[in-house]
């Protein structure tokens, strides 16, 4: 649910000294040529089609499927790695999209989107998001072939469908759980697309929404004049190419300082950040050696070693604390600034992003290190050649904690500070800034505490 009723915060406004990369001549003729971003999305549906191939047709086991490795032990690792750098960009090229695109074009019905995906798109990709990571465990989708491969062909089915009834790209915006988990993280990325205040003032044509007769519209259903987040432009360009003034600019900023100036935050967005944080433990659980003894213990308590049952107490248990001791902090928070407990989740909620991008890429960073000859090697397979006897390790582990440990510490500090700045821009005047940011503030380092802990701990491969 938006808060409407809150009060408005500082937009996200660009300041005048701000670098455009626009003004990079290069850069720029790539992002308004006719052939960006469609130049990249026909090798990317390439290599996806190779992939969803051989996870339904190649080997049924994951240690030799070149559809697994990557999936899941190059390509998830590095995508939110992606979002901190390059912000949505994945979006603008994902095979997904492109299909979408390519089925509108030709037999699509451009319907307008229905209320309900507008009012209810992100809580949709909240439970989405955690259904997928219930199943993948319940039913071992990653260590499965055939389930990865079936989860792709599900998924391209939706697209299929609402490219062919719906305009634009209403499932990127509206219904995609990566398209949401993107959304987050991009809010505190390295990129901010924005508009030239002045010019936009005096611009009646508005293409960089509807577009032209050569240039679509936004696919994401955004208008530049008015964006205050990149939370949703996929940096597809056509509001570059539509524009008939030169308005857009292409920024480079903090990392975080997105999460800053949030004008309407949303309790369904802070939701996502704190359920992805219950996410990444429960990743983290299941993979460490010690997951065996703590299932034994669990087994014996509830008295049945079915694990769907088993996990499933695990799963909701793992999503249920982080949210809790979110309201728990809300509440705490409340009692200095006398805003609802509600609106302090909202407004706080999106602190956690950088802990939870940190957490995310960290867990991750093991597999594409550990594992990453994997994905060499079962592509060396598909042309027979066998080389599984050698290992897959691309650094040391003691490397790969280390760097664990600086991504965990980098994302707490991050935490932290937009924590922070959120309480001053909202509190300073009022003289509630520490009591409102120091409920958070314990929080985070609880968290950050945790995920170091689970990093100390041995983890298991995926290949």
């Amino acid at each position: 649910m938006s808060l409407a009723k809150m009060p408005d915060q500082r937009p996200q406004s660009p300041e005048p000294h701000k670098k455009n990369l626009l003004n990079n001549k290069i850069l720029k003729s790539i992002m308004k040529s006719r052939w960006y971003p469609g130049i990249i999305q026909v090798p990317v549906l390439f290599v996806f089609s190779l992939i969803v191939f051989e996870l339904i047709a190649g080997p049924s086991a994951a240690h030799d499927n070149f559809g697994t490795a990557g999936t899941w032990v190059l390509w998830w690792p590095i995508i939110p790695i992606a979002f901190l750098f390059l912000g949505r960009f994945w979006c603008a090229i994902c095979p997904f999209g492109t299909i979408s695109d390519w089925v509108q074009r030709f037999v699509g019905n451009n319907r307008t989107v229905p209320k309900f995906l507008k009012k209810y798109g992100i809580w949709i990709i909240d439970i989405t998001f955690i259904l997928i990571t219930w199943s993948d465990h319940t039913f071992g989708v990653v260590e499965n072939p055939r389930g990865s491969g079936f989860l792709l062909l599900l998924l391209t089915t939706g697209v299929i469908a609402s490219g062919a009834f719906f305009e634009r790209r209403t499932w990127c915006r509206y219904v995609c759980f990566l398209g949401g988990l993107s959304g987050n993280y991009s809010r505190s990325g390295c990129l901010e697309l924005h508009s030239t205040p002045e010019k936009c003032a005096k611009c009646t044509t508005q293409s960089c929404y509807k577009g032209t007769e050569k240039v679509a519209g936004c696919p994401m259903f955004e208008f530049p004049r008015s964006m205050d987040s990149m939370a949703r432009c996929n940096l597809c360009a056509n509001c570059i190419k539509a524009c008939p003034n030169d308005s857009i600019q292409l920024s480079p900023r903090i990392p975080t300082k997105g999460l800053w100036f949030i004008r309407r935050p949303k309790f369904e967005e802070s939701f996502l950040a704190i359920v992805i944080m219950g996410i990444v433990f429960v990743q983290n659980i299941t993979m460490l050696e010690v997951w065996g003894n703590i299932l034994t213990k669990l087994e014996n308590f509830v008295g049945t070693t079915n694990y769907f049952v088993t996990f499933t107490i695990t799963f909701l248990i793992a999503m249920a604390i982080p949210v809790f001791a979110l309201f728990g902090s809300s509440y705490a928070a409340k009692l200095a600034n006398k805003r609802s407990i509600v609106e302090n989740f909202a407004r706080f909620g999106y602190a956690l992003i950088p802990l939870d991008l940190a957490g995310h890429i960290a867990h991750n960073l093991f597999h594409l290190l550990a594992e990453g000859k994997s994905v060499i090697f079962t592509f060396m397979g598909l042309f027979g050649m066998n080389v599984h006897d050698q290992s897959t390790a691309l650094v040391s582990e003691s490397t790969i904690q280390i760097l664990q440990f600086a991504l965990i510490a980098l994302g707490t500090f991050g935490s932290l500070y937009t924590a922070h700045r959120i309480a001053k821009d909202n509190f300073e005047v009022e003289g509630k800034t520490r009591g409102s940011f120091l409920p958070y503030a314990v929080l985070t380092l609880i968290f950050g505490a945790l995920n170091i802990y689970f990093f100390t701990l041995p983890m298991a491969m995926r290949m």
